[in-house]
């Protein structure tokens, strides 16, 4: 493999690779603990059909494989939990745990503070677990700030925290 082949290339999933994303998206948050495994939001996490029906499936690829995925969703749409009107909101943040180091979570952020500030928004924003230290670190790498005031439980009781990171 060449070095052209091992960038991580950030695009919209295609609906071929709905199914790869759906499991990538499973393994991760259930595998490593996340989600239980009878939650019905392990369900939602694998209808990529839906999601990509309404909301944006961002994919990492690294050659011909998908590595990581996340899904935007735009404010007042199925998807967006806490957007306001002039945020976007980032969800499923999800890399497979044999492409970690390689980029592909930072690639899907960064590529997701592009759209918004191409888009015009003030913020973009995100729900996080405690646990995902991991992924903190990159949200708190590009400068997202905890908004305290906006944290919430799911049904099932757990606490989420929000970051925001203004852009402007």
């Amino acid at each position: 493999m060449d070095a052209m082949d091992a960038r991580v290339v950030v695009r919209t999933a295609r609906p071929d690779e709905y199914d790869a994303v759906g499991e990538l998206t499973v393994e991760v948050y259930v595998g490593e603990g996340y989600v239980h495994p009878d939650s019905p939001y392990r369900d939602e996490l694998a209808d990529i059909t839906h999601r990509a029906a309404n909301a944006q499936i961002l994919v990492a690829a690294h050659g011909d494989r998908v590595i990581g995925s996340l899904m935007v969703a735009r404010p007042a749409t199925t998807y967006a939990e806490i957007a306001r009107p002039d945020e976007l909101e980032f969800r499923m943040l999800a890399v497979s745990k044999t492409a970690r180091g390689l980029g592909a979570a930072t690639a899907l952020v960064r590529t997701v503070i592009e759209m918004a500030v191409a888009e015009s928004f003030a913020a973009v924003v995100l729900t996080t677990m405690p646990a995902m230290v991991d992924a903190r670190r990159i949200y708190d790498r590009f400068g997202f700030v905890p908004v305290p005031e906006r944290d919430w439980r799911t049904d099932g009781g757990e606490y989420l925290t929000v970051l925001r990171l203004p852009m402007y």
